[in-house]
């Protein structure tokens, strides 16, 4: 399922979801003219790497920023064309409404605060691993957190396969957020215990959702509080 847009139309523009779509693909281009080794270095040096973060034993070798700036560094780095798209996508159809609720720079904080919170989740889920975790997907999750909390009833119109066809359909948000979460959950718990490879980082997702689902009641604007 690809959502495309929600029915909730915002009541401002939502400038920190724009600029935040604007840096990540910024930097994702810039990765993209880096060689192979080069790239390899930057996402060692900016990535989270769990086994650096909670781990003992010997230091790692590869350059890095230290302990804790690689917790928020690392929510700006993707993967592939694939890994920022999606990241961005569900950025720009959730990120306006939670932005509303919050007021921009409030946005940026809880933000970046769920994509801590998902990369230490992701960690403590996988503390012998030595593979950079990178991605906005913790971030983006603590949004989707905050939507179902504070947009349950809300439609998503999303793209659906049916065979070989594609078809457009309306979704409840609470619906369609549920699943979502549900397949992060089952996924992550099924992951314990199997060494870290790379692929789908499952407990930054699940992390950075519920921080966002219990974030955004501290960042809401006094106006939109019930």
């Amino acid at each position: 399922m690809i959502p495309l847009r929600d029915n909730i139309p915002s009541r401002r523009f939502p400038i920190m979801t724009v600029i935040l779509i604007v840096v990540n693909v910024g930097i994702f281009l810039y990765e993209v003219t880096l060689s192979q080794p080069e790239r390899e270095s930057f996402i060692r040096t900016f990535g989270m790497v769990p086994y650096r973060f909670i781990g003992s034993g010997p230091e790692i070798p590869e350059a890095s920023l230290g302990t804790f700036q690689p917790l928020v560094t690392a929510i700006f780095l993707h993967g592939s064309w694939l890994h920022i798209l999606g990241n961005m996508l569900f950025l720009w159809v959730f990120g306006d409404n939670i932005e509303d609720l919050t007021g921009s720079w409030r946005f940026l904080a809880m933000y970046t605060l769920a994509g801590v919170a998902g990369n230490v989740a992701h960690a403590f889920a996988n503390p012998a691993s030595t593979v950079p975790a990178i991605g906005a997907s913790g971030a983006v999750a603590g949004v989707l957190g905050a939507y179902l909390l504070n947009f349950p009833h809300a439609r998503v119109i999303t793209l659906v396969p049916i065979g070989i066809f594609l078809t457009t359909v309306e979704i409840p948000a609470m619906f369609f957020l549920l699943i979502w979460f549900g397949i992060q959950l089952i996924s992550g718990v099924a992951s314990l215990g199997v060494a870290a490879t790379g692929g789908v980082a499952w407990w930054a997702h699940i992390g950075g959702f519920v921080a966002g689902a219990i974030l955004v009641t501290f960042f809401r604007e006094r106006r939109y509080i019930r």
